[in-house]
């Protein structure tokens, strides 16, 4: 996955300070946090960093680079390539997707009309995420998640950040491709916050694989539905599932001989467990295979694999070599 996109939507003044920065940290860099008159910041997969102009880092915000109006403009004007009113749909969702599948995040003014949100103005914060595809991460769970001819529905529990969007994406990639061991499976991802699959115009920016078709921006409900209505998969693939919506068109997924791979912010099963729309899926044991995720050893550390008992499947492991998912 190029680099290069996010440079080219950040200010020069910015994009040099970046562009310098130390090849570790660039290696490990998941976020740069603009802030219109307050200290410019990054994240990496450990930890987070005040950067001057000189591009050191620092844990004091005092030296650090101080982006001001006319660098929150520019940077607006070349993520929307100046031509911002093409951008509504967008504003209003605050986020924007670019070439290479990586997410900017947008904060200000919010307008509010009849108590939903119309619009996005004044345009003053932007999380700049680093989007990575890590080929492989999956492999060690295939076993756990493919029999023969036969596929688990799996739910990958994980709190923000610790690699649940980067390990389904790749279970897609692998299951539309199959392999020696299992078929090749057609899967449906419903993107509905473009970051499974990361499409720009359309057009998927990661390989999520050779059968893969992508409802890209879509609420998670309505895409099910559409996806089975209209592309026939064998394998639905949704992010961040937990409204009554999604549980109900998983069921109807599910009783339409249609397979689930999908995530859930959480820290335990425990937790999930006691939420309404999901204690109700555990408790009718839609998901056969279960995977907790954390960031104790680093992103994507594989804290268990369940089946629908809740009884444990493996020994601990780590899905992928240490610090795959930076």
């Amino acid at each position: 996955m190029s680099f290069q996109p996010v440079l080219q939507v950040l200010p020069l003044s910015i994009r040099e300070v970046i562009r310098s920065l130390p090849a570790p940290v660039l290696e490990c860099l998941e976020e740069v946090r603009v802030r219109q008159e307050r200290p410019l910041e990054i994240v990496t997969n450990e930890e987070s960093w005040f950067v001057s102009r000189s591009s050191r880092l620092s844990k004091q915000p005092h030296d650090a680079m101080i982006p001001n109006k006319e660098d929150c403009l520019n940077l607006l004007n070349l993520i929307s390539n100046h031509s911002l009113y093409t951008m509504d749909e967008e504003l209003r969702q605050g986020y924007v997707t670019v070439e290479g599948g990586h997410r900017i995040g947008l904060v200000g003014k919010v307008i509010v009309e009849g108590g939903k949100v119309k619009h996005l103005r004044d345009i003053t914060g932007f999380n700049v995420r680093i989007a990575r595809q890590v080929p492989g991460v999956a492999d060690p769970l295939l076993p756990y998640m493919f029999h023969h001819n036969k596929v688990e529905n799996v739910l990958i529990v994980s709190p923000p950040q610790c690699g649940k969007t980067t390990l389904i994406r790749d279970l897609a990639r692998r299951a539309s491709e199959g392999s020696a061991l299992f078929p090749a499976f057609k899967v449906g991802i419903v993107d509905e916050r473009s970051e499974i699959a990361g499409c720009v115009a359309g057009v998927p920016q990661h390989d999520v694989g050779p059968r893969t078709d992508v409802l890209d921006g879509c609420p998670k409900a309505e895409g099910m539905m559409m996806m089975i209505r209209s592309m026939s998969p064998d394998l639905l693939v949704v992010d961040e599932i937990g409204r009554k919506e999604d549980s109900d068109a998983i069921h109807e997924a599910i009783y339409a001989g249609v397979h689930i791979f999908a995530t859930v912010h959480g820290q335990s099963i425990k937790e999930i467990a006691a939420r309404p729309v999901l204690k109700e899926l555990l408790q009718e044991k839609v998901f056969t295979r279960i995977i907790l995720l954390s960031r104790r050893k680093g992103p994507g550390t594989v804290e268990g694999v369940f089946n629908q008992f809740f009884e444990r499947l493996d020994a601990r492991q780590r899905a992928g070599r240490p610090g795959t998912l930076c």
